[in-house]
């Protein structure tokens, strides 16, 4: 297994402010980099923001104000809503800075002189709201995006063009060789049967209908087409082609990195077929994953700023608190596949999983060694009973499986996992009776055994939940008598971590929520 981890989210189109689509991206994405850290990786994690465009120069005009100005000012809420989510990225890359450009314009230069660009001619259909060419085929009759199902409009415009059939027999090759590049398999199945077997267009990678892009070095009527000029955000974030490029060195170039792109649904042609191609132009190494999660979608489609079919993610973090949002996020919607946000989903989970389940388990236990054992754990002497022993077990298999399942980006079953330890945990207290161990005093020392396993099941639980309850699981730690240096990961198998610490009774992690009252409130934030 590789020692060091680069991971990125797509960056993101600030032509309006985010919502509960793009932190969903993000979270995940940084769930996985968190979690990858507190294991002891060296993990790298980028995000960004996608600035040049048609559409942005459009919105900056009927604003009144520059490109660069409208730009900086959606900007500033993606690093606020960053912070609000505790996002835990290592560097924001934005395009519009000169070591994007640079990087840019330096690209194009070497595929233009290698010949895998050239100048032409560009007629098609072009959807304003994708930012993306299609042929006739594909639009169909009606003339319709496939993408994002609005209408369409024919262009024709000298554009230079990417030939992607210098790289296709490649890239079947690449994807036969690297079964794992993209996931779910299903997506690579589309991206052949749908786009390359049908035969591949060479990619208009210039415009000259709009200027606010990366100038074109040897022909300044022609502005870098988006998709180009975006996805090298991976590389120039990391100083490539520069002479500050020792992350670049690091990351990307050694052998001992693991490469994961994380992307939605709606950009996977982009990235699996265009970027292995651009890369395999410059002589650089591919990326070694690429994950397509699937949509959010609300009752009736997609999620997006241009329907206007949105959520605030801010009132839902700011009533509920950021670990009830990540979490909802992480555990409800199946990471890989479409999922829904529904205010009913959205308070049953967190009551069943977070307030009845973790939340009670933590308080249960809490009282009861403070009511039994003067709020001391008692120290850990092996299994007493066979349920010890199965706790135990259940203890043990969590770790290795949540484990296992993270380095396969299965975030969401690896949090499953840890839910399921939960439960055990509770149905553990069901078998072992404490209230009546405590009235034998024969059984004194079944019911501290009792004590230290929950208390043990707690900790594990919150290890392992920490990458997605950012404040919780400090808080439970805390309540266990647990420093924070002591609560590492580096500590999660060892028996004894909670011998005769004073723990520290608090309030509940999270209180139970009214469905009659917060439904509605919801309700109201997807109007």
């Amino acid at each position: 297994m590789k020692k060091r981890f680069y991971i990125t989210t797509p960056i993101y189109y600030p032509s309006a402010r985010l919502h509960l689509g793009h932190a969903y991206c993000t979270t995940l994405s940084d769930v996985l980099a968190r979690s990858k850290r507190e294991r002891g990786f060296d993990c790298y994690f980028l995000t960004g923001a996608d600035e040049h465009g048609l559409k942005i120069e459009k919105n900056a005009l009927e604003a009144g104000v520059t490109p660069q100005q409208f730009v900086d000012h959606i900007v500033e809420g993606f690093y606020q809503l960053w912070d609000l989510l505790r996002i835990t990225n290592d560097d924001f890359i934005r395009t519009t800075q000169d070591r994007h450009i640079k990087v840019v314009q330096n690209a194009f230069t070497r595929m233009l002189n290698k010949g895998d660009i050239y100048l032409g001619k560009y007629e098609g259909w072009y959807c304003k709201y994708c930012e993306a060419f299609w042929t006739e085929t594909q639009v169909g009759p009606d003339h319709i995006c496939p993408d994002c199902q609005r209408e369409v409009q024919k262009a024709e415009e000298e554009a230079y063009f990417f030939k992607t059939s210098n790289y296709v027999d490649s890239l079947m090759k690449f994807f036969d060789k690297n079964p794992k590049f993209l996931i779910p398999e299903s997506r690579k199945n589309e991206m052949i049967n749908t786009f390359i077997k049908p035969g591949l267009d060479d990619l208009c990678v210039s415009r000259t209908s709009f200027s606010w892009g990366v100038p074109v070095l040897e022909n300044n009527k022609h502005v870098v087409y988006v998709w180009l000029d975006a996805l090298t955000n991976y590389i120039s974030a990391l100083g490539y082609g520069s002479d500050n490029d020792e992350l670049f060195k690091k990351y990307w170039e050694s052998e001992d990195c693991e490469i994961i792109h994380i992307l939605g649904a709606d950009i996977t042609r982009f990235h699996a077929i265009y970027w292995p191609m651009f890369l395999e132009s410059l002589g650089l190494r591919k990326p070694d994953r690429e994950f397509v999660h699937g949509l959010l979608m609300m009752k009736d489609s997609k999620m997006s700023k241009s329907k206007g079919n949105v959520v605030n993610p801010y009132p839902l973090v700011e009533r509920y608190g950021v670990d009830s949002v990540r979490y909802y996020l992480t555990r409800e919607i199946n990471f890989g596949s479409d999922g829904s946000f529904s205010p009913e989903q959205f308070v049953e989970r967190v009551n069943a999983d977070l307030a009845n389940s973790y939340g009670n388990l933590l308080n249960r236990t809490i009282s009861m060694i403070g009511k039994y054992f003067n709020g001391v754990i008692p120290a850990y002497k092996g299994h007493v009973t066979d349920f010890d022993a199965s706790l135990e077990s259940v203890i043990d298999l969590t770790i290795s499986n949540y484990e296992t399942l993270m380095d396969d980006l299965k975030i969401t079953d690896a949090i499953a996992t840890v839910n399921e330890l939960v439960n055990r945990a509770n149905k553990y207290i069901d078998e072992t009776t404490p209230w009546a161990l405590a009235k034998d005093e024969n059984k004194k020392d079944e019911l501290a055994s009792v004590m230290n396993h929950l208390a043990r099941a707690i900790y594990v639980a919150s290890r392992l939940y920490h990458p997605v309850l950012v404040t919780a699981s400090d808080k439970a730690f805390e309540q266990l008598g647990l420093s924070l240096e002591a609560a590492d990961y580096k500590n999660i198998r060892d028996s004894h971590l909670l011998d005769n610490l004073q723990t520290n009774k608090g309030n509940p992690l999270f209180p139970r929520l009214d469905p009659t009252v917060e439904v509605p409130f919801i309700n109201e934030l997807m109007k």
